[in-house]
Parts: structure tokens; sequence; C-alpha cells
């Protein structure tokens, strides 16, 4: 049986995403865990609040693993994905080896499942510092955001979707909404996820008409003695410096 551990892995790492850029959320995983990909072929999209960028291959392989989810927060520097060598891969082998252990050890993981299940809200679950940091500026406990991200942990997008529904139902309890219903998409329209970059740009046109003023201010001037001047003397004017006053 072949050592997979021996076999070569190429790392599949978050790119530099630009200056004062230091986080960004991870958009299509264009490539499964599993498939074959080539040097170069773009594996994801990742979302910044300025641009979106596509990550390639660095080797031509397999994809071993993806160590990150769709919509999970990733720093630069941070690797996503482990790509190996396509000799390297023995599936059926990694399986029959692993069987007997997983069969030993299923009754405990379902005991400790049904003990603890996993993401549920009050673990200690570790959390990024995007998230700690949106959690302390609304004074809410980390622990009790139920997460999406591997492992139940809470992403950036589960803190600001739970703050977001947390003030909705505050605003419903306080002001009674109005009932609405979306409005149907026209045969030439179609609904899709806004980017992080879409997000931003809406966000800032919305804050800038609440802070801003929006008006118009118009002032009527009397320009009459104005132009009686112009009349009297733009001939004595035009004579004297060739030039119209």
């Amino acid at each position: 049986m072949a050592d997979t551990q021996d076999m070569p892995n190429t790392n599949v790492i978050v790119p530099d995403m630009g200056e004062s850029v230091a986080e960004g959320t991870l958009g299509d995983i264009l490539k499964k865990a599993g498939e074959t990909v080539e040097k170069d072929d773009v594996l994801v999209e990742i979302e910044t609040d300025k641009v979106a960028l596509e990550v390639g291959a660095p080797a031509s392989g397999v994809i071993s693993e993806w160590r990150v989810s769709e919509g999970d927060s990733v720093t630069p520097g941070m690797v996503i994905a482990i790509i190996a060598d396509q000799q390297g891969i023995a599936p059926a082998a990694s399986a029959s080896a692993a069987a007997p252990a997983s069969s030993e050890a299923a009754p405990a993981e379902a005991a400790s499942a049904e003990a603890k299940p996993e993401g549920s809200p009050g673990e200690d679950r570790p959390v990024s510092p995007s998230v700690r940091r949106i959690t302390t500026e609304n004074d809410i406990n980390p622990q009790s955001i139920p997460g999406t991200g591997k492992e139940g942990r809470v992403t950036k997008a589960d803190a600001l979707n739970f703050i977001g529904k947390a003030s909705e139902a505050s605003k419903q309890v306080s002001v009674p909404a109005a009932p609405a219903s979306a409005r149907e998409t026209g045969p030439r329209e179609e609904r899709v996820r806004m980017t992080r970059l879409r997000q931003t740009i809406a966000r800032r046109l919305k804050q800038a008409q609440d802070t801003a003023a929006m008006l118009t201010t118009f002032n009527d001037v009397d320009m009459g003695a104005i132009m009686d001047l112009r009349k009297k003397y733009k001939e004595t004017f035009l004579d004297k410096h060739s030039v119209k006053l």
C-alpha cells in the first residue's frame, strides 16, 4: 500500500488582497474536493470591500480537501485547500484502512453527538477576530450565535445576520410592520446575491443619504443696475481697449 503521507501536497493560499484589505469572504467554490485541476485553473472567488479576486491552482493535481466553506471569512496567507499529486490519491485504500477504526468509533461519536450537538449555541467554540469585534461592539455573546462554518464555527456573515435579525425583531416589537410581499420577478429579470463590493457601495450610498443634506439653494439677484452701467460704457470701453465689456 502506498503511503499517501509521503506524496507531495500543495497548499492553496489566500493571496494578498490589496492595500488596507485584511479580510475577505469566500465566494463560489468552483472546484469540489476530489476534482482534478490544472495549474492556474480558477478554484474559488474571494469577495472584499473593494474587489473580487480569483484564486488559481498553484499546481496540477487533485483537490484532496477544502478547509473552508462558502461564506467563510479568510485572510491573506491562510491555507484554504490542499492539492495532492494525482498519483498520490488512493481513496479506496484510504477508506478501507480507515473503515475498522471508524466502525469502532461510531458508537462513541454518536453518543457524543447526542450529548453535545455540533455547532449548537453555548459551546466554547473558537471565534475569529472579526466575529469577536462585531459581537463586542454589539454586546452579544458569540457563543449564542448559531454557526454555519467548519465544525460549527461562527463566521462573520453569521454574526452580521444574527445582529440584523435581532435588530429587525426589536423594530417589529416597537413598530408593527406593514404586510408586504416581494415584488414578482419579471420575465427579463433575475435575482442574484449581492457581492461584498456591491454591499459596501450600497451601504456607503445609504450612509451619504442619511448624513448629507440633499437640497438645492436658489438665490435671486437684481442685475438691472449693472446691466445699465454696462450699456452706458460698453462702446467707450470697446474703442479704448478693443475688448467688449
